[in-house]
């Protein structure tokens, strides 16, 4: 067990030679403009002085417990953080990345042997049939992730009815399978908006992974269920929040997104691996295309928190995907969660 981590200056430990070392100076950064990422950041220099992310972790054995890997296709200019500064309208006069990192992305998981969940905009499937077709041929999921990437928040029932279902139809002529999966724009399912998961199964879906239940300024249904559960128990639907490590009472995020790319791979590794572990479940896990394009076009007049949280360690994201996929078995969200009905209430 290590010693009690004090004070700022403290640092995260890291597997020697990690090309994921962070600095302190970073966490300050974190900590100055992102008071979100304060108390997670705390959390994990505690969690590895309680626990100890050891030299020796990267040796131990991959887990054998079958995860589900998932990829929001969306271009960088269509995040919802940008909104403020880029028109939808003008969405096609954006030089687009998201057909070849897709293929980048398809090419990794081929030498991994990896197989996933690809929660794809109809807008991308629209302008890139091929890409959807090649995303089936390579043994993914095709799911849907709404057409036009509208928080289901700014919708009403009848606004996000038309969104899911223009969706699903585009995206089921396109790659000629049925499409059964859904996942909201910047996981916009809450407290707020549950009536969203009837219109779902309504219109045909199965399952929904649209809940991060955690605390964050701009998601999070911090009081969810951490496992997939249905919303309604007298129906077949099931939503299946993103994965969470439950520790001292709080939720801590590990399935992806920017904490992936904030944190030292170690670290998120080593929770991945508890969620395994510990409770007996598999992790949900999710990252975007331009996450692993550091070249991509910058927007202009976002604020410094905005960039902090969407430009940090693009160049090192690649390398951190070849790292977890090595590490443990990815699959797709149907052949855990429908075919084998492994729900949890």
């Amino acid at each position: 067990m290590g010693r009690a981590v004090k004070g700022e200056k403290a640092t995260l430990a890291m597997t020697k030679g990690d090309l994921d070392r962070i600095r302190i100076d970073r966490t300050r950064i974190a900590r100055s403009i992102d008071p979100v990422n304060r108390v997670y950041i705390n959390k994990v220099e505690q969690i590895h002085a309680v626990d100890g992310i050891a030299d020796g972790d990267s040796n131990q054995p991959r887990s054998t417990l079958a995860n589900a890997m998932t990829v929001d296709v969306e271009d960088y200019f269509q995040v919802s953080a940008f909104e403020p500064h880029v028109d939808p309208g003008q969405w096609d006069s954006y030089p687009c990345r998201v057909e070849r990192n897709v293929e980048i992305i398809l090419e990794l998981f081929d030498q991994h042997h990896a197989r996933a969940t690809f929660f794809t905009l109809g807008w991308v499937a629209e302008r890139y049939p091929g890409l959807i077709r090649r995303i089936i041929e390579n043994g993914h999921e095709l799911a849907s992730h709404g057409f036009s990437h509208v928080r289901v928040h700014d919708q009403n029932a009848a606004l996000f009815r038309d969104d899911v279902k223009r969706a699903k139809a585009l995206l089921e002529d396109t790659g000629g399978v049925a499409v059964r999966g859904y996942r909201a724009a910047s996981f916009s399912i809450g407290q707020r908006t549950l009536w969203a998961f009837d219109v779902l199964a309504e219109e045909g879906y199965r399952y929904s992974s649209s809940i991060y239940p955690i605390r964050h300024d701009l998601y999070g249904m911090p009081d969810a269920p951490r496992f997939a559960f249905r919303p309604n128990p007298r129906e077949a639907f099931i939503e299946v929040p993103i994965t969470t490590l439950s520790l001292w009472g709080q939720n801590l995020p590990c399935g992806g997104g920017g904490y992936f790319r904030l944190l030292p791979y170690a670290v998120s590794r080593w929770a991945l691996r508890q969620v395994n572990k510990t409770d007996g479940a598999p992790c949900i896990f999710y990252f975007h295309p331009w996450e692993i394009a550091p070249e991509q076009p910058r927007i202009p007049g976002v604020s410094l928190k905005t960039r902090f949280r969407h430009y940090l360690n693009l160049g090192r994201m690649q390398d951190r995907l070849a790292a977890v996929l090595r590490d443990f078995h990815w699959h797709r969200m149907d052949e855990i969660f429908l075919e084998n009905k492994e729900t949890a209430g």
